[in-house]
């Protein structure tokens, strides 16, 4: 087995993270699909568990069944614990397979944790996959232990509050969206002390490892953060202002949404709204009662997504800033690309550009079928699978009613957009093909 798992990394990196990824979906599956998983005693139709498990381990947050109603208690946990698994990422979830196999990691192993923290050291690639576990699980504790004497304070028994502080502990970190109550944080939507420990679950989650390794590293000298965190830091709060003030002017005197709110209450319920599109999915309105204008908005922001190598989905954060930054060097006439002192190389444009074509090809797709499937309009339709494919987990409130046919897409969308788009990039970086002999060099007519 060992020699199985070294030939595989070596020949393969990304179909053996792949595989693992879809091993895992399977036995979070045949999991939900006993009867002691659901509050009736019935066994889940196939499709439903096979959705509840990928959105799961996806850290996607869609659901075709209500979480709180529909799973059993112990149901919900199998459901936690695989948003707990799918979050520590794929890669360090292949890395984690041939510590088990092997006892140890060898070469291979810190080269698949590498590929997606980025690290370039691999001496430290060692210690990264405990470090991310006590990191996450610490920032868990962290927001759990705020959030369960709030939940007390309101008439919960400490029981219940322990059991939801937890759960939103764990599903905000990781981004993943899912709710234990069929209420959800809609009762909570003026409640600083709910959602701003979610917020900051969210946000900080959505940053990726190597970001919050880097930054507690070097927590008093930001000045030597590597490029990557400060493009991810840069970007990351410009989308979540940007996002925030957006959602403000539009639904401000909306009163469906946030009129019948006081100016603190708009102002927490258009950060928690601004924030959430990233990835993170929860929601304290109703997505049906906002305009479309936040609707396109949301579309745009759970589209780029967060961090590389973090519990949030999209193309990420990255990817957007270096595609900025190549159109502001080509509007000034630069011929290099430069960001914080540092030189982008051009083979790193490259990937974006082709990450962002891919992604947009496979929304395109996934778009095309369930409006045949369906008779939904096209904005229904796009914003579901935007929210799949970013693995946020936003919905209109349609997907329980999508015919088998349209489940499986989603489902197909969550797990590539969950593994794909990273796999993809990291298969694009590590072809390097030399040429001794170069064609000449022509431009065609742009624009």
């Amino acid at each position: 087995m060992r020699e199985f798992v070294d030939r595989l990394a070596r020949q393969s990196p990304a179909r053996l993270a792949l595989g693992v990824f879809g091993s895992v979906i399977a036995v979070f599956t045949a999991l939900l699909s006993t009867s002691f998983a659901t509050a009736s005693g019935e066994r889940a139709p196939f499709v439903d568990a096979l959705f509840t498990a990928t959105s799961a381990v996806c850290v996607t947050g869609l659901v075709t069944v209500p979480t709180g109603t529909y799973w059993s208690a112990a149901g919900q946990v199998v459901i936690l614990v695989a948003i707990k698994v799918g979050g520590l990422g794929v890669m360090t979830l292949a890395s984690l397979l041939g510590m088990a196999v092997s006892r140890r990691i060898g070469l291979t192993q810190r080269l698949l944790v590498s590929s997606e923290t980025k690290m370039t050291r691999l001496g430290e690639v060692g210690s990264l996959v405990r470090v991310v576990i006590v990191t996450s699980t610490l920032f868990e504790v962290a927001i759990a232990l705020v959030l369960i004497p709030r939940f007390h304070a309101l008439d919960e028994s400490w029981g219940q509050a322990t059991w939801h502080g937890v759960f939103y502990a764990i599903s905000a970190f990781n981004n993943a969206g899912f709710i234990p109550t069929a209420y959800g944080l809609t009762p909570y939507g003026s409640d600083w002390l709910i959602l701003l420990p979610i917020i900051i679950g969210v946000f900080v989650g959505s940053l990726g490892f190597p970001v919050i390794l880097d930054v507690m590293r070097r927590v008093r000298s930001p000045r030597r953060w590597n490029l990557h965190s400060k493009l991810t830091l840069v970007a990351s709060g410009s989308l979540v202002a940007f996002g925030t003030v957006l959602v403000a002017a539009f639904e401000w005197n909306n009163v469906k949404t946030f009129a019948p709110l006081d100016w603190p209450g708009t102002i927490l319920a258009s950060l928690f709204a601004g924030v959430m599109p990233r990835s993170g999915g929860f929601s304290t309105v109703d997505i049906n009662d906002m305009h479309q204008s936040t609707w396109l908005l949301n579309d745009a922001l759970m589209f780029v997504g967060g961090g590389s190598a973090s519990t949030a989905g999209g193309i990420k954060v990255t990817t957007l800033a270096v595609m900025l930054l190549a159109i502001l060097a080509e509007a000034r006439g630069d011929k290099d690309v430069e960001a914080f002192g540092r030189r982008i190389p051009r083979e790193a444009l490259q990937v974006a550009i082709a990450v962002s074509l891919v992604s947009a090809t496979f929304i395109l797709a996934a778009c095309l079928v369930l409006l045949a499937v369906t008779d939904w309009t096209l904005d229904v339709v796009l914003f579901e699978v935007i929210s799949a494919f970013a693995t946020c987990g936003l919905s209109t409130g349609v997907t329980a009613d999508l015919p088998d046919t349209g489940k499986y897409v989603l489902v197909f969308m969550m797990f590539i957009g969950r593994t794909g788009t990273m796999t993809f990039a990291a298969a694009l970086a590590l072809r390097s093909r030399r040429r001794v002999i170069r064609l000449p060099e022509e431009r065609p007519i742009i624009g």
